[in-house]
């Protein structure tokens, strides 16, 4: 079953700003918050469904795939496909209404929060990766590694006695409308409700250190230059157990010697000799498949075009491919020895050899400039 819109799911249109997707998130946000809906299995769902539409529409990098290549510009990676929980929702957005967040003085003081205090995502990780044209054409299945932050072996943690372990700290102050309660993420622990007490010396202030990774990135057909892929939760994992960051892949093209790529389609310049476009001649051009043998008709003028159907890249979220453009070029020489010259001009008398359109440029014509 194929996911909806995130627009749709929003209830926005594409040109909504950031400031109207998080009003539209926020009224979803509220309509079916588990608190409001205990045990309705459905109401959970649109929870989810509207944290995932707003985790991409909120991110301009995210929102920018999504806008150019649909669900499959996420790579199968979206927030809500990527085995979060209720808590890495809470986690995720908890704060993105202010203090008075929905998940905390909107439903009972933190009870949205499971806990009141807030785990922080894990930082996303940059990296690049070089793919050539058949790769990026046909997809491919690469192992990349890296280095990422995660929790280290031996840290100890303990209730923070700021907040109590809840993560926030109220404040009540006196208005003219009377008492208002606000309440905040905790200044000494960070709103996680834990402290680190003991750690090993090779462990940062946040209790993570640096291991490297392997792992393996599918990466499908039809992938551009520029183009970043997300992989939900290989980034740096987040301080006191909290959710892990993202693995923001970058693809980068390797040029091809003989092949460049215009969109879906691939572009090739064939040259022939003067006599190879007059007669006409059958040659072999390079694919991304391999080599392929082509005619050339009799005749055939320099800039005709020759297309080579589906030899190009596959739309990358629908049906069809992009073909291979063969862009036929004539090669003139720079220099002539006298019996060719003779020869050639032995022939410029012939009609089938002059333009036959009023003031275009005859291949003498450019023979003679030559001279």
């Amino acid at each position: 079953m194929s996911k909806r819109d995130y627009y749709d799911i929003l209830g926005v249109s594409k040109s909504a700003s950031a400031e109207e997707i998080k009003k539209a998130y926020r009224k979803l946000a509220i309509k079916y918050h588990p608190d409001k809906n205990p045990d309705d299995k459905e109401a959970e769902e649109k929870f989810k469904e509207a944290a995932e539409a707003y985790d991409v529409l909120s991110n301009p990098e995210k929102k920018g795939r999504y806008d150019q290549f649909g669900h499959a510009g996420m790579g199968g990676q979206g927030f809500g496909g990527g085995g979060f929980s209720m808590d890495d929702i809470f986690s995720q957005f908890g704060d993105v209404f202010g203090d008075e967040s929905i998940f905390g003085s909107f439903f009972g003081g933190g009870g949205g929060r499971r806990g009141g205090s807030r785990r922080t995502v894990g930082s996303n990780i940059r990296i690049k990766l070089k793919l050539t044209l058949p790769e990026m054409r046909n997809g491919v299945e690469k192992k990349v590694k890296y280095k990422r932050m995660v929790a280290a072996e031996g840290v100890k943690f303990g209730s923070c006695k700021h907040c109590g372990g809840s993560g926030v700290v109220k404040q009540v102050t006196q208005t003219f409308l009377g008492q208002m309660a606000t309440q905040s993420a905790c200044p000494v622990c960070g709103g996680l409700g834990q402290i680190i007490e003991s750690k090993p010396s090779e462990a940062n202030e946040q209790g993570l250190v640096s291991k490297e990774f392997e792992t393996s990135l599918k990466i499908p057909g039809g992938v551009a230059n520029g183009m970043q892929l997300s992989i939900s939760g290989k980034g740096n994992e987040g301080p006191a157990g909290g959710a892990s960051g993202d693995l923001i892949v970058l693809v980068e093209e390797i040029p091809h010697e003989e092949l460049t790529r215009d969109n879906n389609n691939v572009i090739y310049n064939l040259w022939l000799s003067f006599p190879e476009a007059t007669l006409g001649s059958s040659v072999e051009v390079p694919t991304l498949d391999g080599k392929a043998k082509i005619k050339v008709d009799a005749g055939t003028q320099p800039g005709k075009v020759l297309r080579l159907k589906g030899k190009g890249f596959p739309e990358l979220n629908g049906y069809g491919k992009g073909d291979q453009l063969v862009v036929v070029n004539v090669y003139i020489p720079k220099k002539v020895n006298s019996e060719e010259k003779e020869l050639l001009l032995k022939l410029q008398d012939s009609d089938h050899f002059k333009p036959d359109e009023k003031g275009k440029s005859s291949f003498f014509d450019r023979l003679k400039e030559m001279f």
